[in-house]
């Protein structure tokens, strides 16, 4: 037993591993560092983006619109001084707007000018002071000193413009007040000395003024679809990522948790096999002096019955005991070195009618009834006849010992989809589910006098055969178990 290697049953888990999972998620957790930030990075200049778009929109009409402004005054400056003006001088020798008819001549053809053009209202100032001498908005005739700033720019030959709006995105929200915008353009009226030449005297001012109310709400409702467009995206985009977070957040985790099980599959893989070696090692140094005691012991036996009669069933105790620490012996030593099987053809049915005739005489004195239902065309698969044998002792060993005051044991064999399978299923206790998670784990045992090998044994057995083990239970009904080999 020296020469066995040292190994510590009690070894801790190789701390490699948990760095090596650290290692595996922070990578993840950077990415969605990265991705979160660059989301928000997108959406700030999808606003930045969408509101320069729309400003620049804003911008070019109303350069548009006040370029439009300034080329219809200077339009309306030679329409009034070759059409009006002109005209007047000759026919009444001066202009004078107080007059009824020269002030209709002048506000019907300022209509006509400005007849569909989207013009809100023209005002015409004298040079000589600041004085609203004519006027499309009747209510402003006569006024003085309304010209501002503006008006004095245009006596010194500069043609202005003034916005005033009120308008954004909130006047799109129901209840919200109307938005406007007005565009006043103040432009010098000048004498004309020839067809486009407005190099002469300033003889006044004119005003235009222009409703951009209509233009200014649909810039602003393009600024709003498009803001919409890039949430809608950008929500998009981030439901997108999210769901790609939480599934990666997902199969990472499942990932870890299927490490740390590997993880301590391996380190009870490698505790068990230290066990495995220490109990052969034992097993093997018990099992010598075993056969001699148990050989002794019958020895002794006859010498009783002829030398002290009635003192035999002593040295039969004694055998008793040591048959059973053999068989005890024995599961160790299936368990820590398992056979490898012979495989021939094989047949489930055989072994268990083979099983009825070997246990016939323990299921009565159990009070068990034994009911196969055996399928009389079932197959032949590979296996090794007495391994599997073995797994069906153990299985129905266990139904008895769930059975103490008699019951059913039905053994059924079918062919499934899976393969030919192995059905055992008694009416007894039944098991918990935490004892059923656990019935495989080798030395686990609720029995008084029992190894707990039994079924790891039978697990290895039908896993070396490439078959699967499955059990079902439910406490007070019965338990079923079920081996299945591959079909051939």
């Amino acid at each position: 037993m020296n020469s066995q290697p040292k190994t510590s049953m009690n070894e801790q888990p190789d701390p490699s591993w948990k760095p090596e999972e650290q290692r595996g998620v922070q990578p993840f957790a950077l990415v969605k560092y990265f991705s979160f930030t660059s989301l928000s990075v997108i959406l700030v200049a999808s606003f930045v983006l969408t509101w320069s778009f729309s400003d620049n929109a804003r911008d070019t009409m109303l350069d548009r619109s006040e370029s439009y402004s300034r080329m219809f005054a200077e339009n309306l400056n030679r329409q009034v001084f070759h059409s009006f003006v002109i005209p007047t001088v000759i026919r009444f020798g001066r202009i004078a707007l107080s007059d009824e008819t020269q002030f209709e001549l002048l506000d019907q053809m300022v209509h006509n000018i400005t007849r569909g053009m989207n013009i809100e209202a023209v005002t015409i100032f004298d040079s000589r002071e600041n004085i609203v001498s004519y006027s499309t908005d009747a209510a402003l005739v006569g006024k003085k000193n309304i010209g501002g700033i503006e008006y004095k720019k245009a006596l010194t030959g500069e043609s202005t413009s003034l916005l005033i709006s009120n308008g954004s995105m909130l006047n799109l929200l129901p209840g919200a007040s109307p938005m406007f915008c007005t565009l006043k353009t103040y432009v010098p009226f000048r004498q004309e000395r020839r067809v486009g030449d407005r190099s002469g005297e300033i003889m006044g001012v004119i005003l235009v003024v222009k409703d951009l109310s209509e233009d200014l709400e649909a810039v602003v409702s393009l600024q709003f679809r498009v803001l919409l467009l890039s949430l809608t995206v950008m929500g998009i985009l981030f439901a997108v990522l999210s769901a790609i977070v939480i599934r990666a957040n997902r199969i990472m985790e499942a990932r870890a948790e299927e490490r740390r099980e590997l993880e301590q599959q391996l380190h009870e893989a490698q505790r068990l096999a230290v066990l495995g070696s220490m109990v052969a090692s034992v097993s093997h140094e018990i099992k010598n002096p075993l056969g001699i005691v148990r050989s002794t012991a019958e020895i002794l036996g006859k010498r009783l019955a002829k030398l002290a009669p009635g003192n035999e069933h002593l040295a039969k105790i004694i055998v008793d005991e040591i048959t059973r620490l053999d068989g005890i012996v024995r599961e160790f030593l299936d368990f820590a070195r398992p056979k490898t099987p012979t495989k021939t053809s094989g047949s489930f049915n055989r072994l268990v009618q083979r099983l009825a005739l070997f246990m016939d005489v323990e299921f009565s004195d159990k009070h068990i009834e034994l009911i196969n239902e055996l399928d009389p065309e079932l197959p032949e698969c590979a296996m090794d006849e007495d391994q599997v044998y073995q797994v069906l002792l153990n299985i129905v060993f266990n139904a008895i010992h769930a059975m103490p005051e008699g019951g059913k044991l039905t053994v059924r064999t079918f062919t499934g989809a899976e393969g030919i399978s192995l059905a055992i299923t008694d009416t007894g206790s039944g098991m918990p589910p935490e004892k059923l998670e656990q019935i495989f784990i080798p030395f686990f045992t609720d029995k008084n006098r029992g190894t707990g090998l039994g079924l790891a044994i039978t697990k290895n057995i039908v896993e070396q055969h490439g078959g699967e083990i499955a059990v079902e239970s439910e406490e007070g009904i019965g338990t079923t178990f079920t081996v299945t080999f591959p079909g051939e």
